[in-house]
């Protein structure tokens, strides 16, 4: 890690600045930064202000790719249903996961247009990328889409997935879209600030860490594998490891709150917030390894 000293410091400012350079950007934003904490219902205001965040991105030349979660929550609000940890029914989450994603998709689909940009669907399980021809298949596909402007937007298929070909999370599908695509930067955009020494819910003198140069064993070991909010599924330790995926792609991976969505446009600006986990290319990097792991 990289302490706060003031040449450290400078050093980082540097490689914040480089951030407006990256061409091709994927962009995380989970269920708890989509949706009313108190109701769990859809915020619309903050969607259509994402979609106009992305829009905009796309017009500055940049090829943006989003994850976007939050299919099986929707889905359980339009059916009238408890919370997602209430059921351990998995057909019934399937269920959830078919009514929602269609209506968060019909929601995307709806407000991009009215900016003029094209948007894509991309569902993905775990046998997408453990099946090589249908690996391939999807690298082109994600190529072809971003050659034409368009900005595809990955969920899991919650709807077919079971716990032997699913990706767990959504912080990990992005990483490893992030290592499938080649992209330069992966946001994570969730519930938290960024990475600190421990959890500032339960230690308030956690101190915050600022940049990452390196994901050792020790730093894995800091995740909590809790989520903050009742409808994510990401704790801080499946964030950990999507860095590990991203950074030994190549790509610079932040960790940002997702509480506002214009603090897109401010990290590629430079503005130091968030934790910024730095590039450490692996040379020996097969992504079938992290995605068997």
């Amino acid at each position: 890690m990289i302490s706060d000293m003031p040449f450290r410091r400078i050093h980082l400012l540097d490689y914040r600045k480089k951030l407006k350079d990256k061409k091709r950007i994927v962009i995380k934003i989970g269920s708890s930064s989509l949706t009313h904490q108190e109701t769990g219902f859809t915020d619309l205001l903050k969607l259509e202000k994402l979609v106009r965040v992305l829009t905009n991105l796309s017009n500055q030349g940049k090829e943006v790719i989003l994850v976007s979660s939050g299919a099986i929550s929707v889905g359980k609000k339009k059916l009238g249903g408890k919370s997602i940890k209430d059921s351990n029914d998995i057909s019934y989450k399937q269920a959830c996961a078919a009514v929602g994603q269609a209506h968060l998709m019909m929601m995307y689909q709806k407000l991009f247009s009215e900016y003029n940009q094209v948007s894509a669907q991309i569902l993905m399980t775990k046998d997408t990328m453990i099946n090589g021809e249908s690996r391939i298949n999807a690298q082109n596909t994600f190529r072809k889409l971003l050659e034409l402007g368009v900005i595809p937007i990955v969920n899991e298929n919650d709807t077919v997935s079971t716990y032997e070909i699913e990706f767990g999370d959504n912080d990990r599908l992005s990483a490893i879209v992030t290592a499938l695509v080649n992209a330069d930067l992966l946001i994570l955009l969730s519930d938290i600030d960024g990475l600190y020494s421990d959890d500032p819910n339960i230690v308030p003198e956690a101190s915050f860490i600022n940049v990452v140069s390196e994901i050792t064993d020790d730093l894995l070991s800091m995740g909590k594998d809790t989520s903050g909010s009742s409808v994510g599924t990401g704790g801080m330790s499946a964030k950990l490891a999507a860095a590990r995926i991203a950074t030994h792609s190549g790509a610079e991976m932040i960790i940002a709150n997702g509480k506002d969505v214009d603090i897109i446009h401010q990290l590629i600006d430079g503005e130091d917030k968030g934790t910024l986990f730095l590039a450490h290319k692996n040379k020996d990097f097969y992504l079938m390894d992290y995605i068997s792991s």
